[in-house]
């Protein structure tokens, strides 16, 4: 059988139409529609594969036009903008039916050498001294929606410990932040550019679900909408997806039915390799029927 990692890497490795036109296929992991992540990390390899010269993604800034279609697949338009003495710019555009659903902006630059500082990784447990979640009793994952419950049984190709666990199934109501252990659940290649895409794909995980603390509030929740609108990711520091990395994340803020969320990832070492920011939609509705309920899920995001 293919493993998750392994579906998660064909899953970014796009086929490529022409020489900047690329297409990706979907993966149904229990949201209700395209998990941001997956158009990130598609996105961000289609810019890679335009590059004919050894330059790194250093930051790419996106924002999500329209839910994704998880039965149909999703071509990505690269326009090569800039090529310049140390930079380059690329810009795509992914397409669904026709429609433009995502674009995306990321900027590349050849190595250099500079002042270098950062901020201290928090104090925090180690990853192996924190245990795994526990799984959801049968009988509570009965009552869950049909795609609720596939996402929280779907065995993923990322592990995740958190520091402060909360029950999102009846979540309390607490301080906007959190940090959270992740890396992908199988050693692979050592291409950076590899690892960059699997980061973006694992940027979107646990970012947006920050700001529903303070409400007491989860996406598990039948009433509770949720989407990405938007989301930047700067690359600091060379790491690996492999190796653990701490995401710590806070919400500074929430108002308008959007919630804005920061997220600063080191590796084990307290290197800061990469930071993030993203605004989601929360909307929280009419609770929907019980014959709604058993058919329907909510938008999971992490």
């Amino acid at each position: 059988m293919t493993s998750p990692v392994s579906e998660l890497i064909e899953l970014l490795s796009l086929e490529r139409l022409e020489d900047n036109l690329f297409r990706g296929q979907s993966r149904d992991i229990g949201t209700k529609y395209v998990f941001g992540g997956q158009v990130l990390g598609q996105a961000l390899s289609a810019t890679q594969a335009t590059m004919e010269t050894p330059r790194s993604a250093h930051s790419l800034h996106a924002y999500f036009l329209k839910a994704g279609d998880i039965e149909a697949p999703i071509v990505y338009q690269v326009d090569r903008t800039r090529d310049g003495g140390s930079f380059s710019v690329r810009r795509v555009t992914a397409i669904q039916h026709g429609q433009p659903i995502f674009f995306l902006a990321a900027s590349f630059q050849k190595e250099e050498h500079g002042g270098e500082h950062q901020l201290s990784m928090p104090e925090v447990p180690k990853p192996e001294d924190i245990d795994p979640a526990p799984a959801v009793p049968p009988e509570v994952m009965a009552t869950l929606p049909t795609k609720v419950q596939r996402w929280l049984t779907r065995a993923g190709p990322f592990e995740f410990r958190h520091v402060y666990p909360r029950d999102e199934l009846n979540p309390p109501k607490r301080p906007p932040y959190q940090q959270v252990w992740f890396r992908l659940s199988e050693r692979v290649g050592d291409a950076p550019e590899l690892h960059r895409a699997l980061l973006a794909y694992a940027s979107d995980f646990h970012l947006l679900g920050t700001a529903t603390f303070p409400h007491g509030i989860s996406y598990y929740q039948p009433n509770v909408l949720m989407a990405s609108l938007d989301h930047a990711l700067w690359f600091h520091r060379p790491f690996r997806a492999d190796d653990w990395l701490l995401y710590s994340i806070d919400s500074p803020s929430a108002q308008d039915s959007r919630g804005l969320a920061r997220g600063q990832i080191y590796d084990r070492d307290g290197r800061l390799v990469a930071s993030t920011a993203q605004e989601g939609l929360i909307r929280v509705v009419a609770e929907p029927k019980d014959d709604e309920r058993a058919t329907d899920g909510t938008k999971a995001k992490g």
